[in-house]
């Protein structure tokens, strides 16, 4: 059995990467950006945390969340929301065939891969690369020609509050050094 460490630095901020099982395209479906939207919601009432950056992409989403002071249990939120949209989307989405024989013993629908990847943000500079990669991740993988021209990600919410350009630089986005971006 493999053997993985999380990182569990209590009130941290985390760079997350979740990604649908087998990388189906769906995440930016209207029920599942919806579901995704309402489990995001759940979790927080639970289990408050804040999302200082985000982008969805058809198979994965990337996003940094801040958690409260004294609490490191960013596994718990993952799991509510993932299985919140997996009952959600099930009958759409979820089909037996997908799903391997250890995925059946274990009753997990085949909406996301079981695991996630994340990275606790050390400094500064750390989380300004990850928002920066957030942001440009639509245009890495094809999707938009322009961070700008992506709707599901938090730039258009970091161009209204003043941390980047409008047009998102022209090219690769880079955040204003002089912005307070945690908080």
């Amino acid at each position: 059995m493999p053997d993985y460490r999380r990182a569990n630095v209590t009130g941290g901020t985390y760079f997350f990467t979740v990604a649908t099982h087998r990388r189906q395209p769906l995440l930016t479906h209207d029920d599942v950006r919806q579901a995704l939207r309402e489990g995001i919601r759940k979790a927080k009432e639970r289990f408050p945390f804040k999302i200082d950056a985000w982008v969805l992409l058809p198979d994965h989403l990337h996003c940094i969340w801040t958690l409260p002071e004294g609490d490191a249990d960013f596994s718990a939120r993952w799991g509510m929301i993932k299985r919140y949209v997996s009952q959600q989307c099930a009958a759409r989405y979820c089909h037996s065939q997908r799903s391997s024989a250890s995925r059946v013993r274990r009753m997990e629908a085949g909406l996301w891969q079981r695991r996630f990847w994340e990275h606790q943000i050390r400094d500064d500079e750390d989380y300004r690369r990850h928002v920066d990669y957030i942001h440009w991740n639509p245009v890495k993988h094809g999707y938009a020609r322009h961070v700008k021209d992506w709707p599901y990600s938090t730039f258009h919410r970091f161009v209204s509050e003043g941390h980047y350009p409008p047009d998102g630089g022209g090219g690769e986005v880079s955040l204003d050094t002089d912005d307070s971006f945690g908080e």
